[in-house]
């Protein structure tokens, strides 16, 4: 059995084996290593999961709409800072890959976590844009995305899938491994719906700093990268020429109530409803009507991720 330190800066990246990757599923020591990851880190990356070229095509949109809502400037949804955007994939089915939104290693592991069938209500990215005289690279606060009372267990995983490898230099997240455990409301300042909310205080940072420092871990391309929702983190500002966006898939435990849908374009709706891991709530619209309205979304900090009233 392969032994985890809960004292590593960086997180646990397990390679699939080629059959694994044909069958879309990991075997049980990799499961293991994935489980026990998320549970002492909250976080793990799998690697070699998603076919570059679909990445490529996906990317290639993606940048032409992240300088379409850049432009936007103070009006753009942008997180914290305006070289950090809340961008949306396009959500139809010319652009949309399962390998990709649906990977079915990814949902293995959070089904095995949460529980079978989680609850995917949220599908959005995060673009770190190049610098420019009038945004330098500037970089987020360390904050938890569970900016409101939550459970003290796991109740929601991120799926992120970077669409080009992430580095230092492009701005690959900063992660602080095992803060997942200590993210309530009592080490966070800021309102949720505000765009700086869930801040995490500068004492309790130094304190954590002390213990486990975090790091901005090289990510490459094809790999997902599961986080717990309430894990600390912050985006830091991309020094290079080149777009880097991230993709970022919510499922949620099948017990959570989070009261969010996706919309989708009709033409994935049979796509969608034939799979059977995940429960997948949809506002189903025209192509018309999404192609509209994806752009437009609101920045991060102002989805809720609650369970809403109880």
């Amino acid at each position: 059995m392969r032994s985890l330190s809960t004292t590593r800066s960086y997180p646990n990246a397990i390679k699939p084996s080629a059959t694994e990757i044909q069958n879309g599923q990991l075997g049980p020591e990799n499961l293991e290593v994935a489980i026990r990851s998320l549970y002492h880190d909250g976080l793990v990356v799998v690697n070699d999961v998603v076919p570059h070229d679909m990445l490529d095509r996906l990317n290639a949109k993606m940048i032409q709409d992240a300088h379409t809502l850049f432009a936007r400037k103070e009006n753009s949804p942008f997180n914290y800072n305006p070289n950090n955007i809340q961008q949306d994939a396009p959500p139809m089915g010319e652009f949309f890959e399962p390998q990709i939104f649906m990977n079915s290693i990814a949902t293995q592991i959070t089904s095995t976590a949460l529980g079978p069938r989680p609850k995917w209500t949220f599908c959005s990215g995060n673009t770190a844009m190049p610098p420019t005289p009038e945004c330098p690279p500037a970089s987020q606060p360390v904050h938890s995305d569970a900016d409101f009372q939550h459970p003290d267990h796991p109740f929601a995983l991120v799926i992120n899938v970077p669409l080009i490898t992430m580095t230092p230099e492009n701005g690959s997240t900063e992660i602080w491994l095992g803060t997942h455990r200590d993210t309530g409301l009592h080490v966070q300042e800021g309102i949720h719906g505000e765009r700086a909310s869930g801040r995490i205080k500068e004492e309790e940072l130094e304190k954590q700093r002390a213990i486990r420092p975090p790091c901005q871990p090289v990510v490459p391309k094809g790999s997902i990268v599961l986080r717990d929702l309430r894990l600390w983190h912050a985006g830091i500002g991309n020094r290079t020429d080149a777009v880097r966006v991230m993709l970022a898939m919510i499922h949620f435990a099948p017990w959570y109530r989070n009261p969010m849908k996706l919309q989708f374009c009709n033409d994935l709706k049979s796509l969608v409803e034939d799979q059977k891991e995940l429960e997948v709530p949809v506002e189903w619209e025209s192509k018309e009507n999404v192609t509209q309205q994806y752009l437009n979304r609101a920045f991060g900090n102002a989805y809720d991720f609650s369970q809403g009233r109880q």
